[in-house]
């Protein structure tokens, strides 16, 4: 499909640059929410913060584009999906140290 640019009038390049930007827009959306997919509330993710070390935390909400991470240190994170990995729960699953309590067996 070609557009001859030159036949329209003033307000339809306008309004076609606003779809076009409007379409650009959901479609990086889309592709964003697509990423989140593969991340769910409560997992242990890891990422690199530009000009540090690799940070490790838990996943703790959904936003429009990124997600947010709390560490250990109780630092929170705006994070591009892209740039998470998932951290492997560690083999020991005691919970020594943890908040975690056991259920008592009646």
């Amino acid at each position: 499909m070609t557009i001859d640019i030159d036949q329209l009038t003033e307000a339809e390049p306008i309004d076609l640059n606003h779809r076009i930007v409007e379409r650009v827009r959901f479609l990086d959306q889309m592709g964003a929410h697509v990423e989140m997919l593969e991340f769910k509330i409560g997992n242990r993710v890891s990422f690199q913060p530009p000009g540090q070390g690799q940070l490790e935390g838990v996943l703790t909400r959904y936003n429009k584009k990124t997600v947010t991470v709390i560490t250990a240190t109780g630092q929170r994170w705006n994070v591009s999906p892209t740039l998470l990995s998932k951290v492997n729960p560690a083999k020991d699953t005691s919970t020594a140290g943890s908040n975690v309590v056991p259920l008592k067996k009646r």
